[in-house]
């Protein structure tokens, strides 16, 4: 499954932090070693950080018997990242707009909206406790 030109990794993962950002480090190496540009490699690290926090600690609650199922696959001109938690989910289709006034100063709600703007495309299963994402390459000016 792994080549020079392409990079691939299906696991399931503790719900721990450091454990999901060894993950992210991987991935990271894997886009560096097939000269992605850095601005995508950045994007790519950004969502997926989101994303697996998300999965950890709303998703599964950091519960220790709960896992994170992540499968990954870099190419030289697209990336995908499924993440899958054992939690409820939630409901992706009406989440509140992080940037309306009355919620700027919130902490919280900023995840989702940051997704969907790094990576090229992202989708949510039914029940909002699977995301597909998907990282196009940047064409060079």
């Amino acid at each position: 499954m792994n080549s020079p030109s392409n990079w691939a990794i299906e696991k399931s993962i503790p719900s721990d932090l450091d454990v999901a950002h060894e993950l992210i480090e991987q991935t990271v190496l894997a886009m560096t070693n097939l000269d992605w540009p850095g601005g995508d490699v950045f994007h790519v690290q950004m969502a997926m950080e989101e994303a697996l926090v998300n999965a950890i600690e709303h998703g599964n609650k950091r519960c220790e018997s709960k896992q994170v199922f992540v499968a990954i696959s870099v190419a030289t001109n697209e990336i995908s990242v499924q993440i899958k938690d054992q939690g409820d989910g939630f409901d992706h289709r009406n989440v509140a707009d992080p940037t309306e006034e009355e919620r700027l100063d919130q902490p919280r709600g900023r995840g989702v909206l940051l997704i969907r703007e790094l990576m090229s495309d992202s989708r949510y299963n039914d029940i909002g406790n699977e995301l597909v994402m998907i990282k196009k390459r940047s064409v060079a000016e």
